[in-house]
């Protein structure tokens, strides 16, 4: 696979890209940053790794959430407005940053990420569009745990969250899905991958010698309301049912 040297923006991106994006629910868009970003932001997630706390005990990964409130460097990833404006181009609609994360896979670290959607695990009501932006920081080869998706599953809207170490969890909710075309994606670094939060996705052990760190911002509809139930980002702060996730924690980053 080529390295990217030109950048993906908003102007460059194809309406075929888009088009495959939304009948997917997932595409591999090369350069959204550069190497060199990739870079600088590789070292300051590593660094960060080494005195901020994993959210994630499983050993699955490890997993930094809200990395731009503790980094200075990080967060000028979080808010690349490069990165934001080819999301809303996929969405179609105005978006607000949920949060963002860092994930780590370890080297030789045995376990797989199994097939899941992100949106049952989000307390979000009124938000039909949103999409994760998975960014690699390393080049990331199949055997160093890249991602699948099943095309298509962004439509079962219906569906319960599902265990990220349970190979069958999801398929016992919607065993058709078993039948799913599936997509996997290799990156170098600075390409990325965007999917929609109701596209199934899984990634395997990382089996190299090298950690696999990619840098993740999900975006939310910009009329996102708040619907109660426990998520590590919105349980400190008390809402209430319906009220709007807004205000500087959930920034638009394209005004």
């Amino acid at each position: 696979m080529a390295m990217a040297t030109v950048q993906t923006t908003p102007e460059t991106l194809s309406e075929e890209t888009i088009r495959t994006y939304r009948r997917q629910g997932c595409v591999r868009i090369p350069g959204v940053i550069s190497p060199a970003e990739a870079a600088e932001m590789l070292d300051a997630a590593l660094a960060l790794s080494t005195r901020m706390e994993s959210l994630s005990k499983t050993g699955i990964f490890t997993q930094l959430v809200n990395v731009w409130q503790e980094d200075e460097t990080l967060r000028r990833l979080t808010m690349h407005p490069n990165v934001a404006a080819v999301a809303e181009r996929l969405a179609g609609v105005p978006l607000r940053l949920w949060h963002d994360q860092i994930l780590i896979k370890q080297p030789h670290n045995n376990r797989p990420t199994e097939f899941h959607q992100d949106q049952p695990f989000w307390p979000h009501a009124n938000s039909p569009h949103s999409l994760s932006t998975w960014i690699a920081l390393v080049d990331v080869p199949v055997e160093r745990g890249c991602m699948t998706f099943i095309t298509g599953s962004q439509d079962r809207t219906e569906l319960r969250a599902q265990d990220l170490a349970d190979p069958d969890s999801l398929f016992r909710i919607c065993p058709d899905l078993v039948w799913g075309e599936r997509i996997t994606y290799p990156l170098r670094a600075g390409d990325c991958t965007f999917h929609h939060s109701r596209t199934a996705h899984m990634a395997t052990p990382n089996f190299t010698d090298e950690p696999r760190v990619a840098h993740v911002i999900i975006y939310m509809d910009e009329g996102t309301t708040y619907v109660s139930q426990p998520h590590p980002v919105t349980d400190p702060l008390r809402l209430q049912d319906g009220q709007p996730l807004a205000g500087e924690l959930f920034p638009q980053i394209i005004a």
